[in-house]
């Protein structure tokens, strides 16, 4: 594992790096910090489910640096998701969309459907903006155990974890997971309650 200080010089392109070496990247997020790989190669997805103790068959969630990424990258938003992404992206928000035709079909085989967020911690956006198109990214933590607010807990949780590169930017403002909605259909389905509340969600789907 090597852990570095956003204060150190060139820590993003040692970061992208060990993405382009099909590494696992833990960084932090305006909720919690987050393991992240690219989707290019299943070595770094393996790593995470590994890492995690996650089944191998449960689709990571994919973030990028825009909306605009995303479009470019393939996926599509209706009215109602778009509304949303309006109004809370960047944040907590994740978004479950149609599976673009651009996904490696290795990437969650048989899924119709991908979560998708754009957070909005600046370290995240760098590391995201660098790599140019979507990371798998999703809680650094042990499956069914609490995630890590900050980059020394990281360190010391997943200290034998070897190829492991954690950007430490100390400790994150949030704490809860991101609000997950299903926006494939024509209402929202909110399928995990987080920092933006069902109501808000509602009063914007239907915003005119």
């Amino acid at each position: 594992m090597r852990r570095v200080s956003t204060g150190v010089e060139g820590w993003l392109d040692e970061a992208l790096k060990a993405l382009l070496d099909g590494g696992v990247v833990a960084l932090p997020t305006e909720t919690v910090y987050g393991l992240a790989a690219g989707i290019e190669n299943p070595a770094g997805q393996e790593r995470i489910c590994a890492i995690k103790g996650r089944p191998a068959a449960k689709p990571l969630p994919l973030q990028t640096a825009s909306v605009r990424m995303a479009l470019a990258w393939g996926f599509r938003l209706g009215e109602g998701a778009t509304r949303l992404a309006q109004a809370f992206w960047p944040g907590p928000l994740t978004l479950v969309l149609p599976r673009p035709t651009t996904c490696p079909p290795w990437f969650a085989p048989g899924n119709k459907a991908l979560a998708l967020r754009v957070p909005s911690h600046n370290i995240a956006l760098a590391l995201l903006t660098g790599w140019g198109r979507p990371l798998a990214v999703t809680s650094a933590n042990r499956t069914g155990e609490p995630a890590c607010l900050d980059g020394a807990s990281v360190a010391d949780l997943l200290s034998s974890e070897p190829g492991l590169f954690v950007i430490d930017a100390g400790a994150v403002s949030g704490g809860l997971p991101s609000t997950v909605v299903d926006a494939t259909g024509v209402e929202p389905v909110i399928l995990r309650k987080g920092p933006i509340a069902p109501a808000e969600i509602l009063e914007a789907w239907h915003a005119k």
